[in-house]
Protein backbone atom coordinates (compact mmCIF):
# COMPACT_ATOMS: atom_id res chain seq x y z
CA UNK A 1 0.00 0.00 0.00
CA UNK A 2 1.61 3.26 -1.12
CA UNK A 3 0.86 6.84 -0.16
CA UNK A 4 -0.54 7.62 -3.61
CA UNK A 5 -3.19 4.92 -3.21
CA UNK A 6 -4.92 6.76 -0.39
CA UNK A 7 -7.71 9.27 -0.58
CA UNK A 8 -7.24 12.64 1.19
CA UNK A 9 -8.23 11.63 4.66
CA UNK A 10 -6.55 8.29 4.50
CA UNK A 11 -2.97 9.09 5.28
CA UNK A 12 -2.57 11.37 8.18
CA UNK A 13 -2.23 11.08 11.84
CA UNK A 14 -1.28 13.45 14.57
CA UNK A 15 -0.90 15.90 13.02
CA UNK A 16 -0.11 14.88 9.42
CA UNK A 17 -0.16 12.02 6.96
CA UNK A 18 2.07 9.08 6.19
CA UNK A 19 1.71 5.45 5.23
CA UNK A 20 3.84 2.75 6.73
CA UNK A 21 1.65 -0.27 5.90
CA UNK A 22 2.97 -2.09 2.80
CA UNK A 23 0.54 -4.96 2.35
CA UNK A 24 -2.79 -3.59 3.49
CA UNK A 25 -5.77 -3.47 1.16
CA UNK A 26 -7.51 -0.10 1.01
CA UNK A 27 -11.30 -0.05 0.92
CA UNK A 28 -14.34 1.88 2.05
CA UNK A 29 -16.58 -0.06 4.42
CA UNK A 30 -18.28 0.21 7.79
CA UNK A 31 -16.13 -0.15 10.90
CA UNK A 32 -17.49 -0.06 14.43
CA UNK A 33 -16.10 1.35 17.63
CA UNK A 34 -14.20 -1.74 18.81
CA UNK A 35 -12.67 -2.46 15.39
CA UNK A 36 -11.64 1.17 14.91
CA UNK A 37 -10.04 1.38 18.34
CA UNK A 38 -8.16 -1.89 17.89
CA UNK A 39 -6.88 -0.82 14.47
CA UNK A 40 -5.71 2.57 15.72
CA UNK A 41 -3.84 1.09 18.66
CA UNK A 42 -2.08 -1.44 16.45
CA UNK A 43 -1.26 1.04 13.69
CA UNK A 44 0.32 3.54 16.05
CA UNK A 45 2.24 0.91 17.99
CA UNK A 46 3.73 -0.31 14.71
CA UNK A 47 4.41 3.08 13.15
CA UNK A 48 5.28 5.37 16.06
CA UNK A 49 9.04 4.95 15.61
CA UNK A 50 9.06 5.99 11.96
CA UNK A 51 6.54 8.76 12.54
CA UNK A 52 8.57 10.36 15.31
CA UNK A 53 11.79 9.93 13.35
CA UNK A 54 10.37 11.62 10.25
CA UNK A 55 8.34 14.38 11.87
CA UNK A 56 9.98 14.90 15.23
CA UNK A 57 12.02 17.87 14.04
CA UNK A 58 8.93 19.72 12.80
CA UNK A 59 6.89 18.90 15.90
CA UNK A 60 9.75 19.68 18.24
CA UNK A 61 10.05 18.25 21.75
CA UNK A 62 8.05 20.99 23.44
CA UNK A 63 6.13 22.80 20.73
CA UNK A 64 2.33 22.96 20.37
CA UNK A 65 1.50 22.66 16.65
CA UNK A 66 -2.13 22.37 15.55
CA UNK A 67 -1.49 20.84 12.11
CA UNK A 68 0.78 20.49 9.08
CA UNK A 69 0.40 24.18 8.28
CA UNK A 70 2.47 24.85 11.38
CA UNK A 71 0.00 27.01 13.29
CA UNK A 72 1.51 27.30 16.75
CA UNK A 73 -0.55 27.64 19.94
CA UNK A 74 1.89 30.25 21.17
CA UNK A 75 0.71 32.41 18.27
CA UNK A 76 -2.91 31.28 17.99
CA UNK A 77 -3.82 31.24 21.73
CA UNK A 78 -6.87 29.08 21.04
CA UNK A 79 -6.76 27.72 24.59
CA UNK A 80 -6.44 31.27 25.87
CA UNK A 81 -3.50 33.63 26.40
CA UNK A 82 -0.35 31.81 27.47
CA UNK A 83 -0.31 33.68 30.77
CA UNK A 84 -3.78 32.35 31.58
CA UNK A 85 -2.62 28.73 31.39
CA UNK A 86 -0.59 28.88 34.58
CA UNK A 87 -2.02 26.56 37.22
CA UNK A 88 -4.67 25.12 34.88
CA UNK A 89 -5.30 21.38 34.69
CA UNK A 90 -5.16 20.38 31.00
CA UNK A 91 -5.91 17.06 29.31
CA UNK A 92 -4.22 16.39 25.97
CA UNK A 93 -6.01 13.61 24.03
CA UNK A 94 -4.09 11.66 21.40
CA UNK A 95 -0.90 13.18 22.74
CA UNK A 96 1.59 11.04 20.83
CA UNK A 97 5.00 11.86 22.27
CA UNK A 98 3.44 14.65 24.40
CA UNK A 99 5.06 17.56 22.60
CA UNK A 100 2.03 19.79 23.17
CA UNK A 101 1.85 18.84 26.84
CA UNK A 102 5.48 19.85 27.36
CA UNK A 103 4.74 23.28 25.91
CA UNK A 104 1.75 23.58 28.23
CA UNK A 105 3.91 22.62 31.20
CA UNK A 106 6.40 25.30 30.24
CA UNK A 107 3.59 27.86 30.53
CA UNK A 108 2.92 26.72 34.08
CA UNK A 109 -0.06 24.47 33.29
CA UNK A 110 -0.53 21.00 34.77
CA UNK A 111 -1.00 18.80 31.69
CA UNK A 112 -1.82 15.11 31.45
CA UNK A 113 -0.93 13.44 28.14
CA UNK A 114 -3.26 10.61 27.09
CA UNK A 115 -2.80 8.30 24.11
CA UNK A 116 -4.12 4.95 22.94
CA UNK A 117 -0.70 3.78 21.76
CA UNK A 118 1.80 2.34 24.20
CA UNK A 119 4.64 2.91 21.74
CA UNK A 120 3.81 6.59 21.28
CA UNK A 121 3.93 7.05 25.04
CA UNK A 122 7.30 5.30 25.13
CA UNK A 123 8.55 8.09 22.87
CA UNK A 124 7.12 10.57 25.35
CA UNK A 125 9.18 8.87 28.06
CA UNK A 126 12.25 8.91 25.81
CA UNK A 127 11.99 12.67 25.33
CA UNK A 128 11.27 13.18 29.02
CA UNK A 129 9.96 16.27 30.73
CA UNK A 130 8.01 14.75 33.59
CA UNK A 131 4.52 15.11 32.08
CA UNK A 132 2.08 12.51 33.49
CA UNK A 133 1.24 9.93 30.82
CA UNK A 134 -1.93 7.85 30.57
CA UNK A 135 -2.58 5.01 28.13
CA UNK A 136 -6.33 4.95 27.47
CA UNK A 137 -9.08 5.19 24.87
CA UNK A 138 -10.57 8.64 24.25
CA UNK A 139 -14.04 7.12 24.41
CA UNK A 140 -13.47 5.90 27.99
CA UNK A 141 -11.49 8.57 29.81
CA UNK A 142 -10.20 7.25 33.16
CA UNK A 143 -10.78 10.45 35.11
CA UNK A 144 -13.36 11.72 37.57
CA UNK A 145 -15.98 14.24 36.54
CA UNK A 146 -14.69 17.80 36.51
CA UNK A 147 -11.00 16.93 36.66
CA UNK A 148 -9.72 19.47 34.11
CA UNK A 149 -10.00 23.14 33.19
CA UNK A 150 -9.03 22.63 29.53
CA UNK A 151 -8.79 19.81 26.99
CA UNK A 152 -7.04 19.75 23.64
CA UNK A 153 -6.22 17.42 20.78
CA UNK A 154 -4.02 18.12 17.77
CA UNK A 155 -5.16 15.55 15.21
CA UNK A 156 -5.60 13.00 17.97
CA UNK A 157 -8.40 10.48 18.41
CA UNK A 158 -11.35 12.39 16.91
CA UNK A 159 -10.85 11.40 13.24
CA UNK A 160 -10.31 7.76 14.13
CA UNK A 161 -13.30 6.96 16.33
CA UNK A 162 -16.60 5.53 15.13
CA UNK A 163 -18.60 7.49 17.72
CA UNK A 164 -17.22 11.03 17.98
CA UNK A 165 -20.20 12.21 20.04
CA UNK A 166 -19.19 9.75 22.75
CA UNK A 167 -15.73 11.33 22.82
CA UNK A 168 -17.29 14.79 23.06
CA UNK A 169 -19.45 13.68 25.97
CA UNK A 170 -16.50 12.13 27.76
CA UNK A 171 -14.50 15.33 27.37
CA UNK A 172 -17.52 17.30 28.58
CA UNK A 173 -17.74 15.03 31.63
CA UNK A 174 -14.13 15.48 32.72
CA UNK A 175 -14.12 19.26 32.16
CA UNK A 176 -15.17 21.77 34.77
CA UNK A 177 -17.96 24.26 33.95
CA UNK A 178 -16.67 26.88 31.52
CA UNK A 179 -13.86 24.57 30.40
CA UNK A 180 -12.55 24.96 26.87
CA UNK A 181 -12.14 22.02 24.43
CA UNK A 182 -10.08 22.64 21.30
CA UNK A 183 -9.37 19.96 18.72
CA UNK A 184 -8.01 19.86 15.18
CA UNK A 185 -8.80 17.42 12.38
CA UNK A 186 -8.17 17.24 8.67
CA UNK A 187 -10.56 19.66 7.03
CA UNK A 188 -13.60 17.63 5.88
CA UNK A 189 -13.37 19.14 2.40
CA UNK A 190 -10.16 17.20 1.86
CA UNK A 191 -12.08 13.92 1.65
CA UNK A 192 -13.26 14.87 -1.83
CA UNK A 193 -9.70 15.14 -3.19
CA UNK A 194 -6.93 12.58 -3.76
CA UNK A 195 -4.28 12.64 -1.05
CA UNK A 196 -1.55 13.96 -3.34
CA UNK A 197 0.63 17.02 -2.70
CA UNK A 198 0.94 17.88 -6.41
CA UNK A 199 -1.53 19.06 -9.08
CA UNK A 200 -3.24 15.66 -9.13
CA UNK A 201 -4.48 16.43 -5.63
CA UNK A 202 -6.50 19.42 -6.81
CA UNK A 203 -9.26 17.62 -8.69
CA UNK A 204 -12.34 16.25 -6.94
CA UNK A 205 -12.38 12.45 -7.09
CA UNK A 206 -14.96 11.40 -4.49
CA UNK A 207 -18.18 12.60 -2.94
CA UNK A 208 -17.73 14.91 0.02
CA UNK A 209 -21.01 13.47 1.35
CA UNK A 210 -19.85 9.84 1.34
CA UNK A 211 -19.37 9.10 5.01
CA UNK A 212 -18.27 5.49 4.55
CA UNK A 213 -15.12 4.97 6.64
CA UNK A 214 -11.76 4.47 4.97
CA UNK A 215 -10.30 1.12 6.04
CA UNK A 216 -7.02 -0.66 5.39
CA UNK A 217 -7.34 -4.36 6.07
CA UNK A 218 -5.10 -7.39 6.07
CA UNK A 219 -5.55 -10.60 4.07
CA UNK A 220 -8.05 -11.89 6.63
CA UNK A 221 -10.17 -8.75 6.27
CA UNK A 222 -9.14 -7.39 9.69
CA UNK A 223 -8.82 -3.63 9.84
CA UNK A 224 -5.30 -2.35 10.47
CA UNK A 225 -6.15 1.33 9.94
CA UNK A 226 -9.53 3.07 10.14
CA UNK A 227 -10.51 6.67 9.62
CA UNK A 228 -13.99 8.14 9.80
CA UNK A 229 -15.26 10.99 7.65
CA UNK A 230 -17.62 13.64 8.96
CA UNK A 231 -18.76 16.66 6.99
CA UNK A 232 -18.20 20.10 8.45
CA UNK A 233 -21.86 20.21 9.47
CA UNK A 234 -21.53 16.78 11.09
CA UNK A 235 -18.61 17.99 13.18
CA UNK A 236 -20.58 21.01 14.37
CA UNK A 237 -23.54 18.83 15.30
CA UNK A 238 -21.21 16.41 17.12
CA UNK A 239 -19.85 19.27 19.20
CA UNK A 240 -23.35 20.46 20.12
CA UNK A 241 -24.58 16.91 20.84
CA UNK A 242 -21.63 16.52 23.20
CA UNK A 243 -22.83 19.45 25.27
CA UNK A 244 -20.51 22.18 23.98
CA UNK A 245 -20.94 25.60 22.47
CA UNK A 246 -18.86 26.24 19.35
CA UNK A 247 -16.92 29.46 19.86
CA UNK A 248 -14.81 29.45 16.72
CA UNK A 249 -13.87 27.38 13.68
CA UNK A 250 -10.33 28.09 12.57
CA UNK A 251 -9.10 27.17 9.08
CA UNK A 252 -5.35 27.91 9.07
CA UNK A 253 -3.88 29.30 5.87
CA UNK A 254 -0.60 27.89 4.60
CA UNK A 255 2.21 30.26 5.62
CA UNK A 256 4.98 31.33 3.25
CA UNK A 257 7.71 30.01 5.55
CA UNK A 258 6.40 26.42 5.42
CA UNK A 259 7.92 24.70 2.40
CA UNK A 260 7.47 21.12 3.58
CA UNK A 261 5.27 18.41 2.16
CA UNK A 262 3.59 16.14 4.69
CA UNK A 263 1.69 13.35 3.03
CA UNK A 264 -0.99 15.11 0.98
CA UNK A 265 -0.30 18.48 2.61
CA UNK A 266 1.85 20.85 0.59
CA UNK A 267 2.31 24.57 -0.16
CA UNK A 268 0.59 24.08 -3.53
CA UNK A 269 -2.57 22.61 -2.06
CA UNK A 270 -2.43 24.65 1.13
CA UNK A 271 -2.59 27.91 -0.80
CA UNK A 272 -5.77 26.78 -2.59
CA UNK A 273 -7.84 24.58 -0.28
CA UNK A 274 -8.04 24.24 3.51
CA UNK A 275 -6.18 21.33 5.07
CA UNK A 276 -7.04 21.63 8.75
CA UNK A 277 -10.13 22.55 10.75
CA UNK A 278 -9.78 23.56 14.41
CA UNK A 279 -12.88 23.59 16.61
CA UNK A 280 -12.84 25.87 19.65
CA UNK A 281 -15.57 24.80 22.06
CA UNK A 282 -16.72 25.65 25.58
CA UNK A 283 -18.52 23.64 28.21
CA UNK A 284 -21.49 25.43 29.73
Amino acid sequence: MNQEDRTPEDAYAQPGGDVYEDEAEATRREAGEAESSRASRGWWDRNADEYQSEHGAFLGDDRFVWGPEGLDEEEAALLGPAASLKGRDVLEIGAGAAQCSRWLAAQGARPVALDLSHRQLQHALRIGGGVPLVEADAGRLPFRDGSFDLACSAYGAVPFVADPVNVMREVHRVLRPGGRWVFSVTHPLRWAFPDEPGPEGLSVSASYFDRTPYVEQDEQGRAVYVEHHRTLGDRVRDVVAGGFRLLDLVEPEWPEWNTQEWGGWSPLRGNLIPGTAIFVCERD
